[in-house]
Parts: structure tokens; C-alpha cells; sequence
């Protein structure tokens, strides 16, 4: 019997493979937003962050490594107000 195929994406910031599934998508709308897509299934140039702690920590946002790497990966240039709302959606996300 054959297998199915897992398909696999890169963590922008650690730059390692996973499972889609073990991932956490962020999305560039058609509307230009970024917001977090946790059902994998929303319209737009997605990306996409694994969850380990180096790669989830808030203090990561603060160096601004976070908003090069969202632009080189969502192709897109991000207002500092665009990126401060996507900030604290993901702080919210993770229960900061």
C-alpha cells in the first residue's frame, strides 16, 4: 500500500523543514493585512513559524528580525503600525 505523502514547508526563522500541520501560517491578504491563519486555509501569500520557543519568543520581535524576515517571506514592504498590530495579535496568541 502506498503511503501519503506529508507535505513539508521551512520555518522562516529557523529555517528548518516540518509537517505543514505542526506549523503556524501567517498570511498577507489580498487586502494587504498580516494576520496569523490558524486554520491554514486563509486566502493570501502565507508563510510559515514552527513552535519551538526560539522561534515563538516575544523577544525575538524586539531585535526587528521578525519584520525582515515577514517582509522577505510575504514579499511586501510592512508599515511599523501594520507590524505592531501583527505583534500583538501573535503576543495574544501565545498568552503573553
Amino acid at each position: 500500500m502506498k503511503q501519503k505523502k506529508i507535505p513539508l514547508r521551512k520555518c522562516i526563522v529557523c529555517q528548518e523543514m516540518f509537517p505543514k500541520k505542526e506549523l503556524i501560517r501567517v498570511v498577507r491578504t489580498p487586502e494587504e493585512e498580516i494576520v496569523i491563519d490558524l486554520t491554514g486555509k486563509a486566502a493570501g501569500r502565507g508563510t510559515y513559524v514552527c513552535r519551538q520557543d526560539s522561534c515563538l519568543k516575544p523577544d525575538a520581535f524586539a531585535s526587528g528580525k521578525w519584520k525582515k524576515v515577514l517582509e522577505r517571506a510575504l514579499n511586501i514592504t510592512i508599515s511599523q503600525e501594520k507590524y505592531d498590530t501583527f505583534r500583538n495579535q501573535w503576543m495574544e496568541m501565545m498568552g503573553q
